[in-house]
C-alpha cells in the first residue's frame, strides 16, 4: 500500500480487504527475515469443522495422523470452544488466510510499508514493526528478503476469553535474507542460502464483532 502510488494504494487496499475477508478475516509481523508463503506442492487443506457430530472422528484422526490436519491435537479443545462461540469459524479457511497474512506482513515489513502493517496488526505489533523499520531507515539500510516457501503451518493453540478469540499458528518456513546499504551493496545475508525459520504468530478477533478481520497480536520465535 505505501511504496506505491496513491491510485494503486486504493486498488491494493480493496484487494487485500476482499481476500482476507473470505479467509483469515484479514490481518497479520515479525522482525528480521521471513518472506513470502507458497503452498508449493501441498494442496489446500480441507476445511476442518469441529462440529459436535464429527467430534469423535476428528479426535481419532488427530491422534492417528496429525500430518493431514491444519491444527495440532493439543489445539482441539480450544477449537471446539471457539466453534461453540462462533459457529462460522472454519479452521481450514482460517489457515489459508493465515498463510496469506504471513506473506503480506513480512513483505510489508521488509518494504517498510507502514500502511499495510497498520491494517494487518494490532497497535502493539504495529508499533514494534514501525520502530524496527525506523531504526533500519536511520542506518540507511534496506532488506532484500524473499520467502522461499512455507514448509508447514498449523494451529497450535486456541484461547477464548473475555469475548475474544486468540489463535496461535506455528509457521515453519525457508527465507532468503539480505541486508543492503543505501548504495545497494550487500552487507549481510545471502540470496542463495535460505534460513529455516520457526515463527509462532497469534491472531485475535472479537467474537460477534461486525468486523470479520483478525489482527496479528503477538509474534515470537519457536
Amino acid at each position: 500500500m505505501t511504496a506505491i502510488s496513491i491510485v494503486l494504494l486504493a486498488m491494493i487496499a480493496a484487494f487485500l480487504g476482499m481476500r482476507l475477508y473470505s479467509v483469515l478475516g484479514k490481518r497479520t509481523g515479525h522482525e528480521q527475515e521471513p518472506v513470502l508463503p507458497r503452498r508449493d506442492e501441498r494442496g489446500a487443506p480441507a476445511p476442518v469443522r469441529l462440529d459436535d457430530s464429527d467430534a469423535a472422528s476428528t479426535a481419532s484422526g488427530a491422534a492417528g495422523d496429525a500430518s493431514g490436519l491444519v491444527y495440532e491435537p493439543a489445539a482441539e479443545a480450544g477449537l471446539r470452544q471457539l466453534l461453540a462461540a462462533d459457529r462460522s469459524f472454519d479452521a481450514g479457511r482460517f489457515m489459508e488466510g493465515a498463510e496469506a497474512a504471513y506473506r503480506m506482513i513480512y513483505e510489508a515489513y521488509w518494504a517498510g510499508d507502514r500502511d499495510t502493517l497498520r491494517d494487518l496488526c494490532d497497535a502493539d505489533s504495529y508499533q514494534a514493526f514501525v520502530d524496527s523499520i525506523a531504526a533500519r531507515e536511520a542506518r540507511g539500510e534496506r532488506l532484500d528478503n524473499r520467502l522461499v516457501g512455507i514448509d508447514s503451518a498449523k494451529i497450535t493453540a486456541v484461547e477464548v476469553a473475555n469475548g475474544e478469540a486468540h489463535v496461535t499458528v506455528l509457521y515453519r518456513a525457508d527465507i532468503s535474507a539480505v541486508t543492503r546499504d543505501a548504495a545497494g551493496n550487500m552487507i549481510a545475508g545471502s540470496m542463495v542460502d535460505a534460513t529455516a525459520t520457526n515463527d509462532l504468530w497469534t491472531f485475535r478477533r472479537r467474537i460477534g464483532s461486525g468486523d470479520p478481520n483478525w489482527l496479528l497480536d503477538e509474534v515470537e520465535t519457536a
